[in-house]
């Protein structure tokens, strides 16, 4: 996304980020520009910290464009889901807009201890509202080079792959704001 179309939105966005969360743009650690609903307008996602002095995770906000009244308007609000931090380098979530309209929200531990891991899910906008549409989690033992495990899943299929061989288990429309990761851990094997 180019520096000056990730600014406006930006500045668009901060009028209504205040009045629906309070959250001054310094709170801001990652965000993503993309037509979500697919209407022809860029949408804007971000990852916000939860704010001095607050120990829970981050929080994850959308907003749609309303063209028609020249702002973003607020569409999920999920405090409290996002995990990671910027005080340690390599546990930074990300946010990355996709071509077919959806985005991904990383986390991630890429630099402490000997365990290292990285989870994906691809968020997408359906019947007006964000679900999570695919769970993908690799890690890798820096000590044991047999250590590690993959995983890549379709959420809405129940199917998928693992570094140990296909995978399937319940087809489910899971809404973002009610994700949690045993949900895609468990089908891939993964707290075994």
């Amino acid at each position: 996304m180019k520096p000056w179309i990730a600014a406006l939105l930006l500045s668009a966005a901060l009028p209504a980020m205040a009045a629906a969360e309070e959250f001054p743009a310094d709170r801001i650690i990652a965000m993503a520009s993309g037509d979500w609903n697919k209407d022809g307008t860029p949408d804007l996602a971000v990852v916000a910290t939860p704010g001095d002095g607050g120990d829970e995770d981050n929080g994850v906000y959308v907003y749609l464009a309303k063209p028609e009244e020249n702002r973003l308007t607020l569409a999920l609000a999920a405090p409290n889901s996002v995990w990671g931090n910027l005080t340690m380098y390599g546990q930074e979530p990300e946010l990355t807009a996709l071509a077919n309209g959806s985005f991904t929200i990383t986390t991630k531990n890429d630099a402490v201890g000997r365990d290292r891991w990285r989870q994906s899910l691809t968020v997408a906008y359906r019947n007006f509202d964000f679900i999570v549409a695919g769970y993908t989690y690799s890690s890798y033992d820096t000590l044991d080079p047999n250590g590690g495990s993959e995983c890549d899943l379709n959420v809405l299929t129940g199917k998928g792959k693992t570094h140990r061989g296909p995978v399937a288990g319940k087809a489910q429309f899971m809404l973002l704001k009610d994700w949690k990761d045993g949900i895609a851990r468990s089908i891939c094997g993964l707290d075994e």
